[in-house]
């Protein structure tokens, strides 16, 4: 599976016809194009959907309603999911047949699937953006072995297997959380992968971490611990990063009403580092993501968009459902 240029793709869509760069292509996009891609977004105002998907059949059920709203998507996996660890992640990639002894079965599960994803993607004709999710610190060695096999695809191909990687280690003192992040990024870059990180709490649970209790206030990241990141991550030579800041959001099934979003901290985020940096008043220097979308507002949705928010998670909504989660114990808060 070759680099190629849009040119030699026979394909279209939306992203290509407005504007958005030659580097951008159908199939699973890497490097350059996924710096391109969600730029476009971002200077577009639209953020990608990324959708945890939970077999072969959901990946190709997210790749068609791609194409047929002419747009790009996003695919990503968790380790959970990956290795079908447990009934609520549903029967996954690797099953729970193997070994998951330092995380085996999960890295080959994630791998799986990204092969998959590679070779149904261009067929569709839609940019997909190859993604993993949360990895808190207990997970890293998932992570460790997901980067060998993208070292080793990059050898043989010239980009990294998957498009990016998701590091969450919000639980961890923000220095630390840093300091990993930015050993991460290092590696990541020479095969030119892009890293996804996570500050503050996210509430509710998702794959094993747990903040159902977490403080209000840890909800809710502040300008300076954003910034913090951004000066880190942004010293890393071909580095590439987004950032999942904490504005309220809550993992899980939620009423409309029930989740109180501060998209605003995004925007005063975005106006502390351009001013910190010395870039032009209205600069958006930071790419956020957008976690626990549940039950959220359409306009805070349109609101944190509006301030930079160019990926958008989406989980609990199509992994069964609310009566689903009820039946395993949750609540329909």
């Amino acid at each position: 599976m070759p680099n190629r240029s849009v040119e030699s793709h026979r394909g279209d869509t939306t992203c290509l016809r407005s504007g958005c760069s030659r580097t951008v292509h159908p199939g699973v996009v890497t490097g350059q194009a996924l710096k391109d891609l969600l730029n476009h977004a971002k200077e577009n105002g639209y953020a990608i959907p990324a959708v945890n998907c939970v077999s072969s059949s959901s990946i190709n059920a997210c790749i068609e309603a791609a194409r047929k709203m002419d747009a790009p998507i996003m695919i990503q996996f968790s380790a959970g999911g990956a290795q079908c660890r447990s009934p609520e992640t549903g029967r996954f990639y690797a099953g729970k047949g193997l070994d998951n002894t330092q995380f085996h079965a999960a890295i080959a599960g994630a791998v799986s699937g990204a092969y998959h994803v590679r070779a149904v993607a261009e067929q569709y004709g839609v940019p997909v953006i190859l993604h993993t999710d949360h990895c808190a610190k207990k997970l890293l060695p998932w992570f460790d072995g997901l980067m060998e096999a993208n070292e080793r695809f990059f050898e043989q191909q010239g980009e990294p297997l998957f498009s990016s990687h998701m590091l969450d280690l919000s639980e961890e003192p923000l220095e630390e959380n840093i300091e990993i992040c930015v050993k991460y990024l290092e590696r990541m870059a020479k095969f030119n992968c892009g890293l996804e990180m996570e500050l503050g709490i996210t509430g509710g649970e998702e794959d094993g971490v747990n903040n159902e209790d977490a403080n209000p206030e840890d909800l809710y990241s502040k300008p300076e611990e954003i910034f913090q990141v951004y000066d880190a991550l942004s010293k890393v030579d071909n580095g590439f990063f987004t950032v999942a800041a904490a504005f309220g959001n809550v993992h899980g099934v939620y009423q409309p009403g029930n989740v109180r979003l501060e998209p605003k901290i995004l925007d005063r985020a975005q106006k502390y580092i351009a001013e910190k940096v010395g870039m032009e008043e209205g600069s958006k220097p930071v790419s956020f993501v957008f976690h626990g979308g549940s039950g959220s507002d359409l306009k805070d949705i349109r609101e944190a968009v509006g301030y930079g928010v160019i990926k958008m998670n989406i989980d609990t909504d199509t992994s069964g459902g609310p009566g689903w989660r009820r039946e395993n114990g949750n609540r329909l808060l």
